[in-house]
């Protein structure tokens, strides 16, 4: 079957599921600026090895049908020079460490890719998902603005519901009360409304990746000391080596984005101290600073523990022969550019 069948087969263009919105390391291509039809109806993902590949179909029974970008050229019959337009823009897109909106947004302007932004956004479902993470983020703010007059005002969205009170001059009253207290004009307060939810849902987002992936790595670290007991696999050198490796870099990588989530929170706590919009800008552009180093690091720590998870639900399910082999082929493959991306994002001090 050739790739533009599968592809049409597989993925219809006039829809993004909710799953590629979600996710760390899928992308929908019909949000991309290509041309051709059947690659605007693939998808873009982040395989075990962490390399970008082209999913042409995925199937329950048959499995993901994958093609490497550097053979899409002689898939389609594109000519070697002047490379395809589309060709250029998926080469961009594999540099790109993570796929979630928040990093895209970044990563898509820093290569001068076009997109339509209001689609990046994550799904309804997701948003209500993360409603539990958001009420550190959404009660001080209403506090602040309302005190004890909240009662009723739970979230963003009731606040935004505002504008439709039927009593005008009872919405007007609390919409100026906001704007003083921010130092905004009152026609400012619905896009700050829009900036702080998302820059928290943000947050809230990459925390509940963190707190979906930190158990998968403490089980996928005992694992590792299991294969250092086994003396079949301890006497393979090559194997306690890469134990350490994988060891080292895990542990460092689950700290780095875990540190730089509560050091948020930290700077979070100090805006509500004579809150301010500048404050809030300020933390703002710290936390989207770091969009990519986290998205990057929790797609990679993503990827390869949904993975390991897959292979080995249980402690008891698969052997030593057939982790070590997992370990060797799969898991330790593509970390080093995550590492590399996490050594070279600035530090927190740096931004003060």
């Amino acid at each position: 079957m050739s790739a533009a069948v599968a592809v049409h087969s597989a993925y219809p263009a006039d829809s993004i599921d909710a799953e590629d919105r979600d996710s760390l390391h899928t992308l929908s291509l019909s949000l991309i600026p290509v041309a051709h039809p059947a690659i605007k109806r693939a998808r873009i993902v982040k395989n075990t090895k962490l390399e970008s590949v082209i999913e042409v179909f995925k199937d329950r029974e048959a499995g993901s049908g994958q093609i490497d970008i550097e053979k899409i050229p002689g898939e389609f019959g594109w000519p070697a020079s002047p490379p395809h337009p589309d060709f250029i823009l998926l080469r961009k897109l594999e540099l790109m460490p993570s796929y979630d909106v928040y990093s895209l947004r970044v990563a898509l302007r820093a290569h001068g890719i076009a997109v339509n932004e209001t689609a990046l956004k994550l799904s309804p479902d997701k948003t209500r998902e993360l409603a539990r993470y958001m009420k550190s983020f959404t009660r001080p703010l209403l506090m602040q603005i309302y005190g004890g007059e909240a009662d009723g005002i739970e979230t963003l969205e009731d606040v935004v519901a505002m504008f439709r009170d039927p009593d005008i001059e009872r919405a007007r009253k609390k919409l100026l009360m906001m704007a003083a207290k921010l130092g905004l004009n009152i026609q400012d307060i619905p896009r700050f409304l829009e900036d702080y939810a998302d820059i928290f849902l943000s947050l809230s987002y990459y925390r509940q990746c963190l707190d979906h992936i930190a158990p998968i790595v403490e089980d996928f670290l005992d694992s590792m000391k299991d294969l250092r007991k086994s003396y079949q696999m301890r006497t393979n050198q090559q194997l306690m080596l890469t134990c350490d490796e994988m060891e080292k870099n895990f542990t460092e990588l689950l700290t780095s984005v875990t540190g730089r989530l509560e050091a948020f929170n930290r700077h979070t706590k100090d805006m509500w101290d004579n809150l301010s919009a500048e404050k809030f800008r300020k933390i703002e552009r710290i936390i989207k600073t770091y969009h990519i180093t986290m998205g990057g690091i929790l797609c990679a720590l993503s990827v390869k523990m949904d993975a390991w998870a897959g292979q080995f639900p249980k402690r008891n399910i698969g052997g030593p022969v057939r982790r070590a082999d997992f370990i060797m082929t799969d898991i330790k493959h593509g970390l080093k550019r995550i590492r590399d991306l996490e050594r070279k994002a600035p530090s927190m001090a740096e931004l003060n």
